[in-house]
């Protein structure tokens, strides 16, 4: 695989000519649609022919909601060793509860693959949001903690799941070692199903990090109590924050860097966003609310709009500006580019893999350069 940006003046037809690749292959790698326009700055991945380059082993995972469309999860299984079944929350008297919607065709499509379909556990209020005080009441209270763990075996055993991922945020500084060892029970009744247990890790960079995310999370107790961890390396550019990369590579480094120094390297997963967001200017804190856009969508929408996209060699992010109803917009979102400043992150620091959140929209240049790349590993 090699990766082209596209110049002014090109098309879909003279980069086929020029790069000495099938017209076809290049519309399908980038899931590119009639009549196959192009912005100026667009990173395209062509297939050059077999890779010649030794490809790490590593374990991939992506969360995903029960109303992912069937194609789409079929399309992206192959290149997957998990699947996060997203999500299942519980009540303060330990009782779980599944998704409102079925994922019974989820786990079914996982197994078909070889890809090992994953309880999520989220502490989720009835408001939506992730609520510390239901983490609280599992985490200090043996029997709603018992009786909790008996019900998630239960459910791993008649549903077919394969695992369990603890997605727990804003946990109370006072829950931080309350919370460790919920991890490592559950880990202990899991594992003795035959099952991994995983948990998600917020971007820290110290010890004593000040903030409700990071407080209650204590990488080197989490790093002993669960099998693997994934470190959420995402969410710099947000809903409600300024224009930024949503991955800026130098502050994911940072959270490696740390990271490492606490939990062996073969538990970590290397967290990857699969979206982007677009902000209308100008910023005003508090009242700016960015609209999530797939990295598809952005890239259509630049199209649309005659923008050129531009790439931020720190950040190693694609960018763009664009004007509609008089107002205008910044957009940062992930390219095939963006993907392997990540990859070489997981090579570069041997660590076990990554996750993305999330994979319900379909972004096949990832999932072919990542395959290029490196071994998948599957259940055998």
């Amino acid at each position: 695989m090699e990766i082209y940006v596209v110049k002014p003046g090109d098309s879909v037809d003279s980069i086929a000519i020029k790069q000495g690749v099938p017209v076809d292959t290049i519309i399908y790698n980038n899931q590119l649609e009639y009549p196959y326009p192009l912005a100026i700055g667009q990173a395209l991945l062509l297939s050059k022919g077999a890779s010649p380059q030794v490809r790490k082993a590593v374990e991939t995972g992506g969360y995903a909601y029960p109303y992912i469309s069937a194609d789409t999860l079929a399309q992206t299984l192959p290149y997957l060793s998990k699947l996060f079944v997203f999500s299942y929350g519980f009540t303060t008297q330990g009782d779980l509860i599944p998704p409102n919607t079925d994922d019974t065709f989820m786990i079914e499509m996982a197994i078909a693959n070889n890809t090992a379909p994953v309880l999520t556990l989220t502490p989720f209020g009835p408001d939506g949001r992730f609520n510390n005080y239901l983490i609280s009441a599992v985490v200090n209270d043996m029997e709603v903690q018992s009786h909790l763990i008996e019900q998630l075996t239960d459910t791993v055993l008649q549903k077919g799941f394969q695992g369990v991922d603890i997605d727990f945020e804003y946990i109370l500084a006072s829950d931080r070692e309350p919370f460790a060892q919920f991890v490592s029970n559950v880990r202990t009744a899991v594992n003795a199903l035959g099952y991994p247990v995983s948990v998600a890790l917020a971007p820290k960079t110290s010890d004593n990090q000040k903030g409700t995310l990071y407080e209650g999370k204590d990488y080197r107790l989490l790093g002993e109590a669960a099998d693997n961890v994934l470190l959420m390396t995402y969410e710099w550019g947000y809903t409600y924050g300024p224009p930024m990369a949503v991955a800026p590579i130098p502050n994911v480094r940072q959270v490696v860097d740390y990271a490492v120094t606490r939990i062996p390297r073969e538990k970590i997963n290397l967290g990857i966003p699969n979206y982007g967001y677009d902000w209308t200017l100008p910023f005003e804190q508090g009242v700016s609310r960015a609209r999530t856009v797939s990295n598809l969508q952005a890239v259509r929408t630049a199209i649309e709009n005659d923008a050129v996209i531009q790439y931020d060699e720190r950040a190693q992010s694609p960018y763009f500006h664009y004007f509609k109803d008089g107002r205008e917009h910044e957009v940062w979102f992930e390219d095939v580019r963006s993907m392997q400043a990540k990859f070489d992150l997981v090579k570069e620091y041997d660590l076990r893999g990554m996750g993305y959140w999330q994979i319900m929209r379909l972004f096949r240049a990832n999932w072919l350069l990542l395959a290029d790349q490196f071994w998948i590993r599957h259940v055998q």
